[in-house]
């Protein structure tokens, strides 16, 4: 079994050794015809890296000529499966500059809005790709109205959106959970406002609630009466706003208790 496994590993290395040494002399090669049908057919094979360096090699020997468009649409891609978003968000960008009227245009224009999706990272994380990402997908839908691809557009608009409201509602938590209870109040209002379609709004409302009564309960016996009323106008705020909330009893519960605690604190 071990001698198997070795000879396997020497037919592999041998394998690699002999591709990388066809690719070398077809690197060093000036007939430029023979080297892009080469970098077309390593396309093909899905062999990106070595397509890639033989498109860079040819784009400025075809640039200006009918074959460019195709071999600039393809350099992308191989930076794109390469998974080198940023260059090929800024290839697909000059592609259309270069064709604006390709008929790969409106391709083209989505993926450089994707490559932005692609960078996005983690909830925890700076989000600055997302929010290029859903500018971008937007600006996609709104130049493409008829295209195909606005609903993978507006879904991808969707989890970025979400991805967005996940970071903030986790900073408001942290305050919450470190019992920074007026922060946490502020923090969830903030979110409520920036997300008022957010399918958790009523959430949302509800740890405003819940942090200024935390905040109340956790304050001098001279404060707690207004703060025991701000629990309760955001109590009464939420029940206009969200009256059908499966949160609306929790809600009430707080509401309740505030106007008992202000009535024993006034005895």
């Amino acid at each position: 079994m071990k001698i198997f496994k070795y000879i396997l590993l020497l037919a592999g290395l041998a394998l690699i050794f002999s591709s990388c040494s066809r690719f070398s002399k077809v690197m060093k090669s000036k007939d430029y015809e023979y080297k892009l049908r080469m970098a077309d057919q390593y396309y093909v094979k899905k062999k990106y890296r070595f397509a890639q360096q033989l498109y860079e090699d040819l784009f400025p020997v075809f640039k200006g000529s009918n074959k460019f468009e195709d071999i600039h649409y393809k350099f992308a891609y191989c930076a794109y499966y390469l998974k080198d978003y940023i260059s090929a968000e800024n290839l697909f960008k000059s592609f259309l500059e270069y064709f604006p009227n390709s008929t790969k245009a409106e391709e083209v224009d989505f993926m450089h809005a994707f490559c932005f999706f692609k960078q996005s990272p983690k909830p925890d994380l700076d989000q600055t790709n997302t929010i290029k990402a859903m500018g971008q997908m937007q600006t996609f839908v709104n130049t493409h109205p008829g295209s195909e691809r606005n609903k993978e557009a507006q879904d991808i608009i969707d989890q970025c959106y979400r991805k967005l409201i996940t970071k903030d509602y986790k900073s408001a938590g942290l305050y919450y959970n470190i019992g920074q209870y007026k922060a946490a109040a502020v923090s969830f209002g903030t979110l409520l406002s920036t997300y008022p379609d957010a399918p958790n709004a009523d959430e949302f409302k509800l740890w405003v609630v819940k942090s200024y009564y935390r905040y109340a309960e956790m304050s001098i016996v001279g404060k707690q009466t207004e703060r025991y009323g701000q629990v309760i106008e955001e109590a009464q705020d939420f029940q206009d706003r969200f009256p059908e909330s499966k949160l609306l009893k929790e809600v009430e519960r707080y509401l309740t208790l505030s106007e008992n605690n202000i009535k024993t604190i006034s005895q």
